[in-house]
């Protein structure tokens, strides 16, 4: 009888980045650098919200944007005209980023020279909720268009995700979208979730979204 090894590679990968992880997490806070992992789908509105995000904060805190894609610079280009520092990571065809990915980009970008650092994660609800990026909290936002069904088909990334933004709130008259449901399946997956909708449009929220960041960013860079 042949001797042969077995080895989970799926979990040899999450173990070893979450150790990184861990590690990018505690060098960010020695740093005083609180890292926010945004997601969402593509088209959920992420770029407009944290355009308004930056308007909000950017005369508070000093902030870098991290712009992660499959290809094009599109996304940094515009996160550059609002006068923060930004950088594109290219993931090479991969549709996340993980922990060591991260750290290159926080190398790149001279991550300990800022307060608030934001990674706009891959556009998509599966994989980058699978990887920790070391991120200090982690974010999602969920666009009334998609439906307040996606807690159902997606549950990682809301169970993942210590902030939700139920954004596109002025669309709610044209989408058939029931806030309660919505809230009721995120709390399900997650009850010590945190829930804002917004308009990234109008500004609706906004300044509540931002309220909770104040406190978590002072927190972390106590």
């Amino acid at each position: 009888m042949s001797d042969f090894k077995v080895i989970e590679i799926k979990k040899s990968v999450f173990e070893n980045n979450d150790r990184e992880a861990d590690r990018v997490r505690d060098e960010l806070k020695k740093k005083k650098t609180f890292l926010l992992n945004l997601m969402s789908s593509p088209g959920s509105g992420k770029t407009t919200t944290l355009k308004a995000t930056i308007a909000a904060l950017k005369d508070e805190y000093k902030i870098g944007i991290m712009e992660a894609d499959i290809d094009s610079d599109v996304d940094a280009r515009t996160m550059s005209e609002t006068g923060v520092t930004a950088v594109q990571l290219h993931t090479g065809g991969m549709c996340h980023l993980d922990a060591g990915m991260t750290e290159q980009g926080l190398e790149s970008i001279n991550a300990d020279e800022f307060d608030f650092v934001v990674l706009e994660n891959v556009g998509n609800l599966v994989c980058p909720a699978e990887f920790d990026t070391g991120a200090s909290k982690n974010a999602m936002i969920l666009s009334v268009p998609e439906g307040d069904d996606k807690p159902l088909k997606y549950p990682l990334m809301f169970t993942i995700s210590d902030v939700v933004l139920i954004n596109k709130i002025d669309t709610k008259s044209v989408f058939d979208f029931d806030d309660e449901k919505v809230v009721e399946r995120i709390k399900r997956l997650n009850p010590n979730a945190d829930i804002f909708f917004i308009s990234a449009k109008n500004g609706t929220g906004i300044d509540a979204w931002c309220d909770w960041l104040r406190k978590e960013i002072d927190e972390w860079n106590k």
